[in-house]
């Protein structure tokens, strides 16, 4: 797909990415996108749109230092990654990766992210194993907090993996 431009979410970006959200039959996530507007300002996080002509397609963010799970304190973490449905298996999601990997590339070797586990992320799952990211070895993590074997937990969307990547 032509016509993509990957760039640094501006401000007025927060009502279109809203928008979109409510018109794929989600939360509108303001406060959110109005959080990661604020911390990009700061130098705490970068965010990442894909702008096609007409409307945003996606987004990606990255935190420059995690603040949670295994590579807390360590290195960035992708915290954020959406396409919306009617942009999907475009390629749009792999380019938004490749683009901030490349921003990461300027202050680390070693990118990573937590992943869901539930189908709603097998999209996701397969795209990072493809690219090459592997997973860091802990098991899964719950509500932040690393999973005892045996311990119960609910599959939603605070159940995930850690996975890393060289970059």
């Amino acid at each position: 797909m032509g016509g993509i431009n990957f760039r640094k979410m501006k401000q007025e970006d927060i009502c279109k990415l809203a928008e979109m959200f409510v018109n794929q039959g989600w939360d509108a996530r303001e406060d959110v996108l109005k959080k990661y507007w604020e911390e990009q300002v700061l130098g705490a996080r970068i965010v990442l749109v894909a702008e096609i002509p007409t409307e945003l397609a996606g987004y990606v963010t990255l935190i420059k230092v995690a603040s949670h799970g295994p590579f807390a304190n360590l290195y960035p973490e992708v915290a954020d990654f959406n396409v919306f449905k009617k942009y999907q298996k475009l390629g749009i999601g792999n380019k938004l990766l490749e683009n901030i990997e490349q921003k990461a590339k300027n202050f680390s070797n070693i990118i990573t992210l937590g992943v869901g586990m539930h189908s709603g992320y097998g999209a996701a799952q397969r795209m990072y194993v493809k690219r090459g990211y592997i997973p860091d070895g802990t098991g899964l993590w719950f509500n932040n907090k690393n999973l005892a074997e045996d311990e119960p937990c609910l599959n939603n969307d605070d159940l995930v993996i850690y996975l890393s990547k060289s970059i």
